[in-house]
């Protein structure tokens, strides 16, 4: 899309354009989406087209300065709230979106302000966990990100943090999400109601990974040549 209609802009966002150079690269076979998220499909909400109805949605989003209203919403789970509010966006999309924003200079929420578990993480909570104890799951992926030091140094476990880097809330969200995925093969005995016992998605690397790009707020990509070192704590 880039190199026939240049960078997207909010200024003239124009649905016709990027619908018609999306839909000619849907015919083409190309692939519009990656396997990252679950995207809800365009047919429930009257348009032919999944990428249509998301074109039709950021546009009435930039009508309604979500941008501005994200900005200023005060707290990351405000800012889930406007996201929830919209069309087609759920627990999972809404939570997965406001991390992603909160990435970049749009806003500065505390990464260990709020967390909501998606289907995989709560699958992985319950393989991890017989009871709770009478906590939320949220509150049972905030206690186990609170107290990871305690874990891995009870358990033994190198851990090489990113320059002293905690993990954050949705990284433990993510983690108890692959816990889910792996234990379905490694103990199906375990499975979920659904009796699911295979990983839909695996990795299949055909080139060398990229460099990574942290965000910048982070202050580590200029350590990136100096690899992370353990340091066990005392």
């Amino acid at each position: 899309m880039i190199e026939k209609l240049g960078e997207p802009r909010a200024e003239d966002f124009n649905i016709e354009q990027y619908d018609r150079v999306m839909s000619e690269a849907f015919t083409r076979g190309q692939r519009l989406y990656s396997a990252a998220y679950i995207m809800p499909s365009g047919g429930r909400s009257g348009f032919p087209r999944k990428h249509t109805m998301h074109l039709h949605l950021l546009k009435q989003m930039l009508l309604d300065e979500l941008p501005s209203r994200i900005a200023g919403a005060g707290s990351m789970e405000r800012a889930f709230g406007l996201l929830h509010a919209c069309p087609t966006i759920g627990d999972f999309l809404g939570y997965q979106f406001v991390t992603d924003l909160n990435y970049s200079s749009l806003t500065n929420f505390g990464e260990d302000e709020f967390v909501v578990p998606g289907p995989g993480a709560k699958g992985g909570l319950e393989k991890c966990f017989s009871d709770l104890g009478g906590i939320s799951q949220a509150d049972a992926i905030r206690l186990v990100t609170e107290k990871q030091e305690d874990c891995l140094r009870t358990l033994g476990l190198r851990f090489p943090s990113l320059w002293g880097r905690r993990l954050q809330l949705i990284d433990c969200q993510n983690l108890f999400c692959e816990v889910n995925k792996y234990a379905r093969v490694a103990h199906p005995e375990f499975s979920d109601k659904a009796g699911r016992t295979h990983i839909k998605q695996k990795l299949r690397p055909k080139d060398g990974l990229p460099p990574p790009l942290f965000p910048k707020k982070w202050g580590i990509n200029d350590r990136l040549l100096n690899p992370p070192v353990y340091v066990p704590s005392s």
